[in-house]
């Protein structure tokens, strides 16, 4: 299949078909928004983390040395969900954390303002014919832009924030019928309230976190005060965050709840740009190195207008989604956030979050550093590891209508949620028995990185199809021959070919391939 060709309606039925994603509360209707994992899906995201986890904390970068000539040095925290309110208004995320809307009065859906563009006449007045709102990437695009050139011939885009709100009378709405639906902007903070206590009141308000960042920043201090970490270090943090998106969409691209896994590298200011592009460059190669190599994968550099305040560099790693082609949708954000965040923290804390740094400063009479205190700066890569799965789910859809199976996941053997199959050929002569003894010695040997399956039922054709679709990468079957030389059947997911190996080879095959 061609690559952007891919149909996410085909890989929403695989991920439903074969355990990895359900729609939340199904059975009631589901929950907008929401979506929970299933036996493979819940294993999948698990290797997702935990190869985050082993690349950037235990063993920061492969153990390769950062830009001050030193191997990169990286520490655990975990942080609650629930943090003090005052937290959200020193990020700015209370004042700040604001999209503004506009509703549509005739279908009842809701846009952010600043996503809803509209197509006018390329020149000339419009007339009496109305403008034709659409959200980009959506059925409505190109909806509304046949009607636009229908009423117009050439048409061109322009923003909906770029219209006086008086204007709004002649705008037709991404979903309407009728034109003049739209309300004038109003804000929504994306934050979900909560209130601690049996009989809170609205003195005791919190909020779910909406990243998992700041649980870091606030947590600097203690961290430098009991360890003996030294910068340039970082904190990873890997959780679940919550955002009250307005419009969730594109299977589990934008929900309101989500995992995260962040770190925090703080450095000294004068070596952060060198440190910003090393990870940078890093986690793009990370990205790569889990399946995701190829054309649908860019580093894009944020522009200047598009970068935050405080920020001195942004990088997205971009992938290609099906919903997303020929464009792309981002799988994870390289900030470099400057001081800003410590500063904040220590303003509104009344907390002092310098650094001491013995090592720098101007020379003492005895030649020595008299030291020098100062707020570390900071890069964050920050990756979202529910648009990693989606990610690493359509790239590996792979569909070839000459194999028996037409439909299989060509997952990386690292991620793959089941790491083999044994399956013996039939039911009887002695073969279950032999295929348990072997299903037993794999799942004892590799249990802790991925599952071992066993299946004796129906043909072995149509098992070797569920381990496709499942991403399995091998199957090893016992048949007639395995009892006669004890030798067994390996069959590669991605070619299909099989060969045979000695059964008490088959856990070294697998270390071989998978790299445990």
């Amino acid at each position: 299949m061609a690559e952007g060709a891919k149909s996410m309606d085909a890989i929403m039925a695989l991920c439903k078909r074969r355990g990895f994603i359900y729609q939340a509360s199904e059975i009631y209707g589901g929950i907008n928004g929401f979506w929970d994992y299933g036996p493979l899906g819940a294993q999948l995201k698990k290797n997702l983390r935990e190869a985050w986890w082993q690349d950037m904390i235990m063993n920061p970068c492969w153990g390769r040395k950062g830009p001050n000539g030193q191997r990169v040095r990286c520490v655990p925290v975990e942080t609650r969900i629930v943090q003090h309110p005052k937290v959200w208004e020193a990020s700015g995320h209370v004042g700040g954390f604001n999209d503004p809307m506009v509703d549509c009065k005739e279908t009842k859906q809701r846009y952010r303002y600043d996503h809803v563009s509209v197509y006018v006449p390329s020149s000339g007045d419009a007339g009496d014919k109305p403008f034709f709102a659409f959200m980009k990437d959506s059925p409505s695009e190109t909806k509304q832009l046949k009607k636009a050139e229908k009423a117009f011939g050439q048409v061109r885009t322009v923003p909906l924030t770029s219209m006086p709100v008086t204007d709004f009378a002649k705008v037709l709405a991404p979903d309407a019928e009728k034109v003049g639906s739209l309300t004038e902007p109003r804000q929504f903070n994306l934050m979900f309230k909560t209130y601690i206590g049996a009989t809170a009141s609205e003195d005791d308000k919190a909020y779910l976190r909406p990243e998992t960042a700041q649980g870091i920043f606030v947590q600097f201090k203690n961290v430098v005060d009991t360890t003996r970490v030294k910068i340039p270090f970082g904190i990873g943090n890997t959780g679940t965050s919550f955002r009250n998106e307005v419009t969730p969409r594109n299977f589990t691209f934008r929900s309101r709840e989500f995992d995260q896994a962040e770190l925090e590298f703080f450095c000294h200011p004068s070596e952060s740009v060198e440190w910003y592009k090393f990870w940078r460059d890093f986690r793009m190669e990370w990205w790569k190195s889990i399946g995701l190599a190829g054309e649908n994968l860019i580093l894009r550099e944020h522009e200047k207008d598009e970068l935050s305040h405080y920020s001195q560099g942004t990088s997205d790693v971009e992938y290609r989604f099906p919903f997303t082609a020929p464009g792309f949708g981002e799988l994870e954000g390289i900030a470099h956030r400057g001081d800003y965040d410590l500063k904040q923290h220590q303003e509104h804390s009344k907390t002092k979050l310098q650094y001491f740094d013995a090592t720098r400063g101007e020379l003492a009479p005895n030649g020595q550093p008299k030291g020098e205190w100062y707020l570390p700066h900071c890069i964050e890569p920050a990756a979202g590891l529910d648009r990693g799965v989606l990610a690493l789910i359509c790239e590996g859809y792979t569909k070839d209508e000459t194999r028996p199976s037409p439909e299989f996941l060509k997952l990386h053997p690292r991620l793959s949620p089941i790491k083999a199959a044994v399956f013996p050929l039939v039911a009887k002569d002695g073969m279950p028995e032999v295929a348990e003894k072997l299903h037993a010695e794999l799942t004892e040997k590799f249990w802790r990185v991925g599952m071992i399956d066993f299946d004796e039922k129906q043909s072995i054709g149509k098992r070797y199809a569920r381990m496709d679709e499942a991403g399995t990468p091998f199957c090893f079957t016992i048949d007639g021959q395995t009892l006669q030389d004890q030798t067994v059947t390996v069959r590669d997911r991605d070619t299909g070919k099989q060969d045979r190996i000695g059964i008490d080879k088959a856990g070294q095959f697998l270390v071989d391939r998978l790299g445990v």
